[in-house]
């Protein structure tokens, strides 16, 4: 029989890591939906919507990692923090 050691605690859902998981689910989802943006029309500076739209989509997906990691990282913090005192 193995007993887990009493310092590591099951993992928790919270708030903030559901939005962080939503985060990085997001553009999977917008990306993966081929059939919502496989059209030519509208154009930007002439590149046609279906190539523009995954190019827009390389920095919003950077940021919403950054913002993952950075509400993951604070309950981390807040959470260590808290069992010190």
């Amino acid at each position: 029989m193995t007993a887990t050691p009493p310092d590591t605690a099951p993992p928790v859902i919270t708030p903030s890591r559901v939005i962080a998981a939503l985060c990085l689910v997001a553009p999977f989802v917008a990306l993966l939906w081929v059939s919502s943006y496989a059209r030519l029309t509208p154009r930007f500076i002439g590149i046609p919507f279906f190539y523009w739209y995954q190019m827009a989509w390389v920095p919003v997906a950077a940021a919403l990692t950054y913002t993952a990691y950075a509400l993951v990282r604070r309950e981390e913090r807040a959470r260590k923090g808290g069992a010190a005192q």
